[in-house]
């Protein structure tokens, strides 16, 4: 925890998807939507990715390093796109967040 009470988001990371959270496929527009009491967002290829990641056992920064290898990109780069995904989908209180 940061001194103002929230949680820290690094590479040290372990995120799930929250209690209720589910992917669920909609064959009629073609799209992966993750659903949640009360709220829906579909996802696209790169979110559906991270989501799909988001085991409750690997760290962020062990996420970043396999995407690193797939896409043959910077891991560097990789974490702080992740991280940004997990703060936005956090506080929308979507994912679980341990160390």
């Amino acid at each position: 925890m940061s001194e103002d009470g929230t949680f820290k988001i690094d590479g040290r990371t372990i995120a799930k998807l929250a209690r209720g959270v589910r992917l669920r496929e909609d064959t009629a527009r073609g799209q992966t939507i993750l659903l949640a009491p009360e709220r829906a967002l579909a996802l696209d290829e790169i979110a559906l990715a991270i989501v799909n990641a988001l085991d409750g056992v690997r760290t962020l920064d062990d996420i970043a390093t396999g995407f690193a290898r797939q896409f043959e990109a910077p891991k560097e780069e990789i974490l702080n796109d992740v991280i940004a995904f997990i703060r936005d989908f956090a506080s929308r209180r979507m994912l679980e967040l341990s160390r």
